[in-house]
């Protein structure tokens, strides 16, 4: 028992209530400071260039299959679903053991997994460059940069990693304390609030109706969220090979206003 609690000259009971609420405010606390690290992860500020893709829907709507808001919310529920089913396996992995070697070999594996150049490419994209911010952010784990440092080092004699977006940004969460529920939850909001982002700048909804139709879709999220959490990496699968077929061909625009 702390000592400074005898010396008030408590009974044992009220030293124990004493004790149990100072723990309880150390733990608040410690969540309280978590919390600001999971904003800032899912916060657009963050420079990791997700705002450069739309994941596909440029190229959907140049090749007529998204023509309006109807068409564009089909479109993101195909979009989550298929990020759920191949992608979140590989977020859940690398946050559960947010080990150097397990990040390897998941960024190998989805690597090969990956069928369409542009979109593997602009999961390379992204992933570096949200190793490179979480490196130069969270300072107090010296593990990120140690990490970034060794794969650049050899990645280019060996190509060791690739940096894809969803083992690095499991591998982030699991590293500031995230839990993998709430680390894939966050990886499907930030791919919504992105493709929805993209859907503002192509003129297919407006600012407001983004916003309304963001709060409408996080019930669709969640439930999609929950068909695919928690899934072992054998499970990943596509679900929208449509989807898959009209990103790769975004290269191939007359005219492109996105990376992806």
């Amino acid at each position: 028992m702390d000592d400074s609690l005898e010396a008030e000259g408590l009974s044992p009971m009220e030293e124990d209530l004493v004790e149990t609420d100072r723990k309880r405010k150390r733990n608040a606390s410690i969540d309280s400071t978590l919390q600001w690290s999971q904003w800032q992860l899912l916060d657009s500020i963050l420079p990791t260039g997700g705002f450069a893709h739309s994941f596909g829907l440029e190229a959907a709507i140049q090749a007529r299959l998204v023509s309006g808001p109807d068409d564009l919310k089909s479109y993101i529920i195909d979009l989550l679903d298929n990020t759920g089913s191949l992608l979140l396996p590989f977020v859940h992995s690398s946050t559960m053991n947010p080990t150097l070697e397990n990040w390897q070999k998941l960024d190998r594996i989805l690597d090969a997994t990956l069928t369409n150049e542009v979109g593997r490419k602009a999961s390379i994209s992204q992933g570096s460059s949200l190793m490179r911010v979480a490196a130069a952010v969270f300072t107090e784990i010296p593990s990120l940069k140690s990490m970034r440092d060794v794969c650049l080092g050899s990645g280019s004699r060996s190509g060791v990693v690739c940096f894809h977006h969803a083992p690095v940004f499991g591998l982030t969460c699991g590293l500031v304390g995230i839990d993998s529920r709430s680390s894939q939850r966050g990886f499907m909001f930030v791919t919504m609030r992105d493709v929805i982002s993209a859907a503002t700048r192509l003129n297919i909804v407006g600012p407001m109706g983004a916003a309304i139709l963001q709060h409408q879709m996080a019930p669709v999220a969640e439930a999609l969220s929950q068909k695919w959490m928690d899934r072992p990496l054998e499970d990943a699968s596509q679900t929208a090979p449509l989807l898959d077929t009209i990103q790769g061909s975004h290269a191939y625009l007359f005219s492109r206003l996105f990376c992806s």
